[in-house]
C-alpha cells in the first residue's frame, strides 16, 4: 500500500538516467514550461526543483485525479466527450507501464505531474494538452497528496486492528494469570497478563480515533481551486469531488492550495501512535530479559550475537522503540516548513512529501513487526505469578482489608500496614509470613481473616471495580474488544 516498484530509485538521478525516451531533458522541460523561459535552468536549480524522485509515490492519485477532471470537463462541455475518452485510455495506458515498470521517470520533468501530462500528450496528442484546463499544478498536488494519505490512513487503520485482534486474543488466553502491575517501574499491585495487554488495546482504540477524526477533516476536495484564486471556466467542483470520494469541495482556494493541516495532522497521529508502539516494544524487551524472563520471542524476532553464542536479542522490538524517533522528527520537520509561510502556495511545501512518506512506512512497518511479535512471543506464566506477590504487591490489600474489616480510616490503615511492611522487610519474608501475633503487635483488632486477603489471587480477584483487573472484568473486556473489531473488521 505504501510503497510502488519504483521507490528504490535515488532522490538524486542524472539526466542520463532519466530522460524521456525520444526527447532531451532539456528540451521536454522547455516544452513544458512554453515561451516564458528561453533557457534551461540551471544544473543545480533542476536538483533542488525536481521532486520526481519521491512524489513518483502519487502517481496512482494523480491518475485517478486526472481522469476525474478530465470526464468533468467534458461534463461541462470545456473538452469533448471524445477527447476525454482519449485522455482516459491514455492515462489508463501510462498506469499499466508504471505498473509494468515500463515508464521512466524525468528530473527535467520536475514532478509526477509533469512526467504523465507529458508522457500523455505524447501517446494522444493534442487532446493530452488540453488536460491541464482549469486546474494548476498547485491544486493537484493538493489534491493528489490528501489522496495518498487518505488511502495511507485506510491501510494503517487495518493494520492497527488487526495488532488489536492480537492483543485481544492474547488478553483471552490470559484473562486470569497474574503478573506484577508497576508504578515507577517498581512493584506496585497484583494485575493479570490480559488486563496488562488490553491498556494497549485501549491506546491503539484512540489511535484509531484520531486516524479517523484526520480522515474526516481531510475529506475535503482542493481541484478546481487552480493556482490559489479559483477558474474562470464553469467547473463543476463537487462532480470531481464526488468522483474521487471527497465529501465535498474545499470552502476556500487560497487554503486549499497551502494548507497541509491534514499531512501535520497525520504526523501527528503517527507520532502518537509509534510512542504507544514504542512503549510496548520497551516492555516486551524487559519482559524477554534474562533477569525477568517474562515471555520469549522465536527465531523470527530476535538475533544472535557475533561473539556470545548465549544471546537471543529481540531486535525486532529494539526497531520498533527506534522508530519513534524518526517518525516524530518527520511531525517536527513538516511544521518548520510549514510555520513561516504566507498564503498561498509556496514552493517549501514540496517538502511535505518525504516526511509523510518516511512515516507511514516506519509506521506501518512498525505495526506489522509488533503485531507478530504479539502472536508470537510466549508468556512464563509461572514466573510472572512468583514476582507478581514480591515486593509486597498485595500491601494496599492488607490496607484495604483494615478499612473494610475494622473500620479504620484509611490513612490511619495506610500508617498500620506501612509499619507491618517495615516489620516484615527487616525479617526478609512477605507480608503474609508475618504471625498473627506480629501483625496484631501493631493493630490488635486484626483477625485470622487477614491472611485470606495477602494472597495475589485473592488480591486480583478482589478488583472488580469497572475496568479493575479481576479475571472476570478482564475477559469480558476482552469479548466486548472482539465484538467491536468484528464490527469494524
Amino acid at each position: 500500500m505504501l510503497a510502488d516498484r519504483h521507490d528504490d530509485r535515488p532522490s538524486f538521478m542524472t539526466n542520463d538516467q532519466t530522460t524521456t525516451t525520444g526527447d532531451s531533458g532539456q528540451r521536454s522541460a522547455n516544452m513544458q514550461w512554453g515561451g516564458r523561459f528561453a533557457a534551461g535552468p540551471a544544473a543545480i536549480m533542476q536538483e533542488i526543483n525536481a521532486s520526481i524522485g519521491f512524489d513518483q509515490k502519487l502517481w496512482r492519485q494523480d491518475i485517478r485525479g486526472s481522469m476525474a477532471h478530465a470526464a468533468m470537463l467534458a461534463h461541462v462541455g470545456i473538452i469533448s466527450g471524445e477527447d476525454a475518452q482519449v485522455i482516459r485510455s491514455g492515462l489508463e495506458r501510462i498506469a499499466a507501464e508504471i505498473e509494468e515498470g515500463q515508464f521512466t521517470f524525468s528530473v527535467a520533468l520536475e514532478d509526477i505531474h509533469m512526467n504523465i501530462e507529458a508522457r500523455l500528450t505524447e501517446r494522444i496528442g493534442e487532446a493530452g494538452k488540453r488536460l491541464h484546463t482549469a486546474r494548476s499544478r498547485n491544486d493537484q498536488v493538493a489534491t493528489d497528496f490528501r489522496l495518498w494519505i487518505r488511502d495511507a490512513i485506510d491501510g494503517l487503520d487495518a493494520q492497527l486492528a488487526d495488532l488489536m485482534r492480537a492483543l485481544v486474543a492474547r488478553a483471552t488466553d490470559h484473562a486470569a494469570d497474574p503478573m506484577p502491575g508497576f508504578t515507577h517501574l517498581q512493584t506496585a499491585q497484583p494485575v493479570t497478563f490480559g488486563h496488562h495487554l488490553l491498556a494497549y488495546v485501549e491506546m491503539l482504540a484512540r489511535d484509531r480515533g484520531r486516524l479517523a477524526d484526520a480522515r474526516k477533516r481531510l475529506n475535503e476536495c482542493p481541484l478546481g481551486s487552480a493556482a490559489l484564486a479559483g477558474t474562470s471556466f464553469p467547473i463543476d467542483r463537487r462532480m470531481t469531488a464526488a468522483a474521487l470520494g471527497f465529501d465535498r469541495p474545499t470552502r476556500n482556494s487560497l487554503d486549499a492550495v497551502s494548507d497541509r493541516d491534514f499531512a501535520l495532522e497525520f504526523l501527528s497521529a503517527a507520532s502518537i501512535s509509534s510512542m504507544h508502539l514504542s512503549r510496548l516494544a520497551e516492555e516486551i524487551v524487559i519482559w524477554c530479559s534474562a533477569p525477568w524472563r517474562f515471555v520469549s520471542l522465536s527465531d523470527a524476532y530476535t538475533t544472535g550475537s557475533s561473539i556470545m553464542p548465549q544471546k537471543r536479542n529481540p531486535d525486532a522490538a529494539e526497531l520498533v522503540r527506534a522508530k519513534v524517533g524518526r517518525v516524530m522528527g518527520d511531525l517536527i520537520g513538516l511544521m518548520t516548513v510549514m510555520k513561516g509561510l504566507p498564503l498561498a502556495y509556496a514552493k517549501d511545501t514540496q517538502e511535505d512529501k518525504e516526511p509523510v512518506f518516511d512515516a507511514a512506512e516506519a509506521w506501518t512497518l512498525s505495526l506489522a513487526a509488533m503485531a507478530g511479535m504479539v502472536r508470537d512471543m510466549t508468556p512464563n506464566t509461572d514466573r510472572m505469578r512468583f514476582f507478581a506477590g514480591s515486593g509486597f504487591a498485595t500491601a494496599t490489600d492488607l490496607a484495604d482489608y483494615l478499612v473494610r474489616a475494622l473500620h479504620l480510616p484509611f490513612r490511619t490503615a495506610h500508617h498500620v500496614t506501612g509499619r507491618l511492611v517495615a516489620k516484615a522487610e527487616a525479617k526478609g519474608i512477605d507480608l503474609a509470613e508475618l504471625s498473627l501475633e506480629e501483625m496484631r503487635e501493631e493493630e490488635p483488632a486484626i483477625g485470622e481473616d487477614v491472611f485470606s486477603v495477602l494472597t495475589v489471587d485473592a488480591s486480583i480477584a478482589s478488583r472488580r471495580s469497572e475496568g479493575g483487573t479481576a479475571p472476570e472484568n478482564v475477559a469480558q473486556q476482552a469479548a466486548w474488544w472482539r465484538d467491536q473489531l468484528k464490527e469494524t473488521a
